[in-house]
């Protein structure tokens, strides 16, 4: 089954999950600002990504600019980071199967779904 990490203020995310439920597949929304994923589920989300965890990362955010930015961070430090402030998390991140994608632009989800 399909799981959208989704947040319901984001136009891109509400596009792509508007775009997934269009697609008649089932599928599972991740409300991942209410429901912060653990440490363990966040990085199987990136190892299926096949990215590094500051790729994850929304760096123009405020919270990363005032409390991360430029500090020199391990791996599973920027991961809590992200735990910490699920704000950070890029989105929306699109799941399937062992393969997950970052559904920007939209088309994206298209090729992936």
């Amino acid at each position: 089954m399909i799981q959208v990490y989704h947040n319901s203020r984001c136009s891109k995310s509400r596009e792509c999950l508007a775009f997934i439920e269009d697609s008649g597949q089932e599928f599972e929304v991740i409300k991942y600002l209410e429901d912060t994923p653990t440490y363990d589920e966040l990085k199987t989300v990136i190892e299926k990504l096949g990215i590094n965890p500051i790729e994850l990362v929304r760096q123009k955010e405020k919270v990363w600019i005032d409390n991360f930015k430029g500090k020199e961070m391990s791996d599973k430090e920027i991961i809590h980071a992200m735990i910490s402030n699920p704000i950070l998390i890029e989105r929306p991140i699109v799941i399937n199967g062992d393969k997950a994608i970052i559904a920007r632009p939209i088309e994206k989800a298209a090729t992936f779904i």
